[in-house]
């Protein structure tokens, strides 16, 4: 959480986020996990120019036993910093040394890093020794077609011969051209702002000052959509949390409410009569075998859900902050993924709690139908449904009826899991004494000859013959999916 806050630039939500889990790095065996969190607090004090606790934090991630490279890129980051405070030969003595390690030489892209920040050292001490540095670390990252990398080198080449202007230019806008294959929209506007501030010609100062602007405009709008969207995601989990706090207040205000009645009854039976101590007793074992009951019904559905959110959520999670934390979010690709990933991570957790909610049997139970497959609808998925309102739902059996709504549910799970659909029709007819639901999308479809019944299928077969039902699957791949279920009504 505090690296998306952190990537999304809300520095002081991050930096909020992260010391909240510091009085539990004691309790965590790996050292891999208190060295991440130690880096993000780095990371915010750098950005937030506070440089002092930036090198504590990382001081404190350089100290720990964790593998070699993550140790070196702490070492790495107190020289960055020394780079920006001026101090050229504290951070040039250290750079040196970490071009030594083999565990770097071994990384190409890495290695071509120190290489260029050494370079960087070396330009600000006034030494020729720096232009060799930039030439190795191009001639590095030109072999890895690492743009990115080329472009930061091009970028100090440019202030390298920044008084011989025609170098420098030939330098800055071969900086821009790299970032921008790259998708680093940040650094190529510094690349465009060098351009702007050191081209003589007027027409191109007027060209790249208009792009400028558009891509700074742009980088803008992204960011705050990005900041609107984790926005949205912190607001809905509060209030979610918020309610589930609430109704576990009024249950146990009910049961103490409930307790208290029963105690009035016991005194109120022994006071009327000693005879009634029997009917009590029974009452008492009822009632613990009711609550019990309770207890094992919501404990089971208290399992599954979490089995659920550990099977379809928690790995989901793992993985998009492990792609946070080693990808480069500076290019549009990446940034889009994540957003794409936490989008989706954000429905699923709703899809979870939209399929605990109550059904309604009663007469609202069309609209509660109608509401669960709306559920699904999206931009780039259709529904076409026919017949729903002309079946007298108040006659079906009630047990049949929450069958149904869970049948078609498994049904709608499974082709937003795995179909692709774009079109999806359920039809709904009674004939005689019989419900007939045939439900068809245009997806992928599973090829007959090697279908496997996973676990939707296997649930709603077992639905459907439980309420002694008959179903029947029609799909080729490539030809989109059909069930037919006959249901007696």
């Amino acid at each position: 959480m505090a690296e998306i806050q952190q990537n999304h630039e809300d520095f002081i939500g991050s930096t909020k986020t992260a010391t909240e889990t510091i009085p539990y790095l004691n309790k965590i065996n790996d050292p891999n996990h208190i060295w991440n969190i130690y880096s993000v607090l780095g990371r915010n004090y750098y950005y937030t120019y506070d440089y002092p606790n930036a090198i504590y934090y990382y001081s404190k991630a350089f100290v720990l036993k964790v593998d070699r490279i993550n140790v070196l890129e702490a070492k790495n980051n107190i020289a960055a910093i020394y780079i920006n405070q001026g101090k050229y030969d504290k951070a040039l003595q250290i750079f040196l040394s970490i071009s030594k390690e083999k565990t770097v030489q071994e990384k190409p892209i890495y290695y071509s890093k120190i290489l260029d920040y050494i370079g960087i050292c070396y330009f600000k001490l006034k030494n020729s020794k720096a232009l060799s540095f930039f030439e190795k670390s191009i001639h590095i990252n030109s072999e890895a077609k690492y743009e990115d990398g080329l472009g930061k080198t091009y970028y100090n080449l440019a202030q390298y011969y920044q008084n011989n202007n025609s170098l420098s230019m030939m330098y800055a806008k071969l900086s821009y051209k790299n970032y921008t294959l790259s998708g680093n929209t940040n650094d190529r506007l510094l690349a465009l702002k060098f351009i702007i501030e050191n081209t003589d010609s007027a027409a191109e100062i007027k060209e790249k000052a208009l792009l400028y602007i558009k891509e700074n405009h742009r980088i803008y709008a992204f960011r705050q959509k990005a900041k609107n969207q984790f926005a949205k995601m912190k607001y809905d989990s509060k209030r979610e949390k918020e309610e589930n706090l609430k109704l576990k207040a009024q249950k146990i205000k009910n049961e103490l409410q409930l307790e208290k009645q029963e105690s009035k009854n016991i005194i109120s039976y022994i006071i009327i009569i000693l005879a009634s101590c029997l009917i009590v007793v029974v009452y008492y074992y009822l009632t613990a075998r009711n609550n019990r009951q309770k207890i094992e019904a919501t404990y089971q559905s208290e399992t599954r859900i979490s089995k659920r959110l550990h099977d379809e959520l928690a790995n989901d999670i793992y993985h998009t902050l492990a792609f946070v934390e080693n990808r480069n979010l500076s290019t549009e690709e990446n940034r889009n993924h994540l957003l794409k990933k936490l989008d989706d991570i954000y429905s699923r957790t709703r899809d979870v709690s939209k399929e605990n909610y109550p059904i309604l049997s009663n007469q609202n139970y069309t609209v509660s139908l109608k509401e669960m497959i709306s559920g699904f609808n999206t931009s780039k998925i259709n529904f076409l449904i026919n017949g729903l309102d002309e079946i007298s739902w108040d006659q079906v059996d009630e047990i049949k009826k929450v069958s149904i709504y869970r049948i078609i549910q498994e049904l709608l799970v499974n082709m937003k899991k795995h179909s692709d659909a774009s079109l999806v029709a359920l039809t709904f007819k009674k004939r005689k004494n019989t419900i007939i639901i045939n439900y068809t999308d245009n997806g992928k479809g599973i090829d007959s000859n090697k279908m496997v019944h996973k676990n939707g299928l296997h649930n709603i077969e077992n639905r459907i013959r439980a309420i002694k039902g008959e179903i029947e699957i029609d799909s080729d791949f490539g030809n989109g999916f059909k069930v037919l279920i006959k249901l007696p009504a």
